[in-house]
């Protein structure tokens, strides 16, 4: 073989091999990712989501990337969106804030990963065996939503302690989270003596005609449910419960920030950078029936001082010393 001819070979193979380095690369793992909301009331949380991966090494379109599905506060589209993911062939499924999401998943594959975060007991309605082994395919967060609902009546009471009547606005179109959220409003209330007014919204145009009702009702003050359909319109609600100058309690930061009372409820950020985290060690290996349950530890209350102004109500100092955040 001549010198030149010797030459042209090597520099053709040399060539040719980043291309066949490429090929033999894996595929870069996909997230599917669902949330029954919408992006824009989620930045932040998506952010600590973000985090959580980073935690773990992963970094979005560089190791890993996420194919995104926001069911924009309808119920009724979580099915058909868990399907899409499940036949994308995603590496792990993560449902975000929705009970029906995480049912929908769990019916929807055997065999795909799960991490799911919601607000009902994951025992009782079937998504794990037990919190230590949660068993199957499916692992994640527990908002602690329902288990600290007795604990917001008690707050509003303490706010408003010649209330008399409470409204419990809620949507009956999530009925496992809405039957065992109910439940436990109905034995607090019970336990406390005061008369509990349901009203009931599952509609934008609903929520008009649900203020009226607890307003005919003299309702003294309300309770809104922690359902994702509720939360992804929180500005509207917020907005009701000021025009007709109710006092309102929340399972959720982000309605005070908007203008809303109080609340009392999970810090959402930590919860969605620990799924976040969880996600990550699953595509590393780790199987989620190994994964205990997370129950998160984060519970905070949070005052807003204009809005008691504007209403006129005026918060007891042992409330007000224990708020974990006032805004002013």
């Amino acid at each position: 073989m001549r010198r030149r001819d010797f030459i042209t070979l090597v520099g053709s193979a040399a060539a040719g091999w980043p291309l066949a380095a490429r090929a033999q690369q894996p595929a870069m793992p996909v997230i599917g990712f669902l949330h029954l909301t919408s992006l824009e009331t989620n930045r932040e949380n998506l952010a600590a989501f973000r985090l959580g991966l980073g935690d773990t090494g992963y970094i979005e379109n560089k190791n890993v990337a996420i194919e995104y599905r926001w069911a924009q506060g309808r119920n009724d589209r979580l099915a058909t969106l868990v399907a899409e993911l499940v036949g994308r062939q995603v590496s792990v499924i993560v449902v975000l804030e929705s009970t029906n999401g995480a049912l929908a998943a769990k019916a929807a594959t055997k065999t795909i990963p799960v991490v799911f975060m919601q607000g009902a007991d994951p025992v009782r309605i079937g998504l794990v065996d037990s919190l230590n082994r949660p068993g199957g395919n499916l692992t994640g967060i527990n908002l602690f939503l329902v288990e600290v609902v007795a604990k917001r009546l008690e707050l509003l009471l303490e706010l408003v302690p010649t209330a008399k009547s409470i409204a419990y606005l809620h949507n009956p179109t999530n009925p496992v989270f809405a039957e065992t959220e109910t439940r436990e409003v109905q034995v607090a209330a019970r336990a406390l003596g005061v008369r509990l007014l349901v009203v009931n919204a599952s509609r934008i145009s609903e929520f008009e005609a649900a203020f009226a009702d607890l307003v005919q009702q003299r309702a003294d003050a309300l309770l809104v449910s922690g359902d994702g359909f509720l939360h992804t319109h929180r500005d509207e609600i917020v907005a009701l419960a000021e025009r007709h100058a109710v006092p309102a309690i929340y399972s959720m930061r982000e309605y005070v920030a908007d203008g809303g009372l109080m609340s009392y409820g999970t810090n959402y950020p930590s919860a969605w950078r620990q799924a976040g985290v969880y996600t990550g060690r699953i595509l590393k290996g780790e199987r989620p029936a190994d994964l205990p349950m997370q129950q998160v530890t984060k519970i905070e209350l949070v005052i807003n001082l204009k809005t008691a102004k504007a209403l006129g109500v005026t918060f007891p100092l042992p409330l007000l010393g224990r708020a974990d955040e006032v805004i002013e």
